[in-house]
């Protein structure tokens, strides 16, 4: 049977999942992503959780419907509160705030202890949440993006490890590559960050966040002169 078929977002965090997991998937809603992985074969079971009632209800209703009894369990939890170190080698958290993610591994030091792969799909707060993994003993494997309609998203692959430092405009747009969607990505930090400048501007903000942002937009600049310079 075909599962459902992935947002290209949700599919970018599918395509960062290991093969073989046991996978949590925190925050699953109609757990899309969990029955899609188990269907291609992909992954032999899942964790959905979720902290409301009615999205992890959407889940099993899912799961019933592609015929996926047994393979996947549901937890109705904060987090990772109630799924046990033992039960899963791999932990996606995707479609939050960076805050709420960082809030959610913090409470559960378990993961790092483990080095399990962390898929994060942020959706705001980027430079809270790098800077989160940076000083609490995570490493940015790898980072994708991906187009959906208007927006870009990007998904990262965490694991336990150190993080060489990165510069404050790192910790708005990830470390640079080679990806085609990466122009437009920093296209659009260059102009929120711009914004930002012109309204601190208008009302005299902060000269050390002003400054600061300054900082950002000028290593902004340079990742886009880099990544330019790649496609030629």
């Amino acid at each position: 049977m075909r599962g459902p078929e992935l947002s290209p977002r949700l599919s970018m965090v599918g395509e960062l999942v290991p093969v073989g997991a046991r996978l949590a998937d925190v925050g699953t809603d109609h757990a899309y992503l969990p029955a899609a992985l188990i269907l291609e074969g992909k992954i032999p079971w899942a964790v959905a959780a979720d902290l409301r009632r009615g999205p992890l209800d959407r889940a099993r209703t899912t799961v019933r419907e592609y015929g996926l009894t047994g393979k996947a369990a549901f937890r109705l939890c904060d987090g990772l509160t109630g799924i046990r170190p033992d039960e899963v080698d791999a932990v996606a958290v995707a479609g939050m705030g960076g805050e709420t993610i960082a809030a959610i591994l913090s409470a559960a030091p378990w993961v790092r202890e483990r080095d399990l792969p962390l898929i994060l799909q942020p959706m705001s707060s980027f430079p809270d949440l790098r800077g989160w993994l940076q000083s609490n003993g995570f490493t940015i494997a790898e980072e994708r993006l991906a187009r959906e309609g208007d927006t870009l998203y990007t998904a990262l692959l965490v694991r336990a490890g150190e993080m060489g430092p990165l510069s404050p405009a790192e910790l708005w747009a990830g470390r640079n590559n080679r990806d085609p969607l990466r122009g437009a990505w920093l296209d659009m930090w260059i102009a929120r960050v711009r914004r930002a400048l012109e309204g601190m501007a208008r009302a005299r903000g902060e000269l050390p966040r002003r400054r600061e942002l300054e900082e950002v937009l000028e290593g902004l600049i340079e990742m886009k002169k880099e990544w330019e310079q790649w496609q030629q």
